[in-house]
């Protein structure tokens, strides 16, 4: 459904290219932002992005390219941010305009390291955005199957339901259902721990754990996930929902997680940083275990699981003992 405001995507990675074919079929004109100007001029010569998802097609003529984020950023009403969160800083440093006036969606499945704050929370913080004006988008879609057109369900969380009913109509097509709620924090917090839970899920695969072990896990995972967020966030949820079991499973179950694939890689013997050499892309788990771990140093919620993977990446713990460890605390 075209809406009445001036839409700019912000990033060109795959998440970002996804969500940009979503926008292209929604609305006839759209800004685009990336940071590198040799990709966009390859993008504007190809006609898709060079590096990611380069099966899906655009229509350049409907698309205008900045490799400035301050000119993106005057030409735009609603800005919908798909960078990788360890990455938004530094991004967002070359801003010299006002964000306060704009409407935010947050597509952003992370924390933002050294602040270890929610995406929402950091734009509100350190931008002046009202909370009202920030929304965001929540659920199990992986970038590859929206590139291929795949029934797919979002979830949009903001404070307003005006505002959410807006990014609801801008990224509602054929193959993408959406819903609503106000669960902003809720839907933030999942979205990192399902990554870092990805990562373990990966990790047992990787050890050769099978089907039934990571049945348990996820059992296990989800209640560790239900009883943090009810922690830092205590309002009336369910747990169930696709914004939180849904999208942990997809992405501990899929080929096209990431955070499943590198953790599978630490399970067979790679190293952090050879693992993440390999891949070549972002996985927010890594680093959102972190983020979380320090977070909960004030909430001091039971948590296992996170506990395990910490110890793994952060440590350097033996997988196989760590997992065993684990495993035996499981019900």
């Amino acid at each position: 459904m075209q809406i009445p405001y001036k839409v700019g995507i912000m990033g060109g990675g795959s998440w970002a290219t996804a969500i940009a074919k979503i926008i292209s079929m929604t609305q006839i004109d759209f800004n685009w932002y990336m940071r590198r100007s040799d990709q966009i001029e390859e993008f504007i010569n190809l006609k898709h992005n060079p590096s990611y998802l380069t099966g899906v097609n655009f229509n350049i003529e409907h698309i205008s390219f900045y490799d400035d984020i301050n000119e993106q950023v005057k030409n735009c009403d609603v800005l919908i941010f798909a960078i990788p969160s360890p990455y938004l800083k530094q991004h967002l440093q070359k801003l010299t305009l006002p964000l306060k006036d704009k409407i935010i969606l947050s597509a952003i499945k992370g924390i933002v390291p050294d602040e270890n704050m929610l995406v929402s929370d950091y734009f509100s913080t350190f931008y002046d955005v009202p909370k009202d004006n920030i929304a965001v988008l929540g659920g199990p879609c992986h970038a590859e199957e929206v590139a291929m057109e795949r029934l797919s369900y979002l979830n949009i969380a903001c404070t307003t339901k005006e505002r959410s009913d807006l990014i609801a109509d801008l990224i509602s097509t054929y193959f993408i259902k959406t819903t609503t709620s106000y669960d902003v924090a809720g839907v933030e917090y999942a979205s990192v721990l399902k990554n870092v839970y990805a990562i373990v899920s990966g990790i047992c695969h990787g050890l050769k754990y099978g089907d039934n072990f990571q049945a348990i896990f996820l059992s296990n995972s989800i209640i560790e996930m239900d009883r943090f967020i009810n922690a830092v966030s205590p309002i009336p949820r369910n747990i169930c929902d696709s914004s939180y079991l849904g999208d942990l499973l997809v992405t501990a179950y899929s080929r096209f997680s990431r955070n499943r694939i590198f953790g599978t890689m630490i399970g067979k013997g790679y190293s952090v940083k050879t693992a993440q050499l390999e891949m070549e892309m972002i996985a927010e788990g890594y680093y959102g275990t972190k983020c979380i771990k320090e977070i909960n140093n004030d909430y001091n919620v039971e948590m296992p699981i996170l506990d395990a993977v910490y110890s793994i990446l952060y440590e350097k713990k033996s997988a196989v003992s760590v997992i065993r460890k684990l495993s035996d605390s499981f019900k």
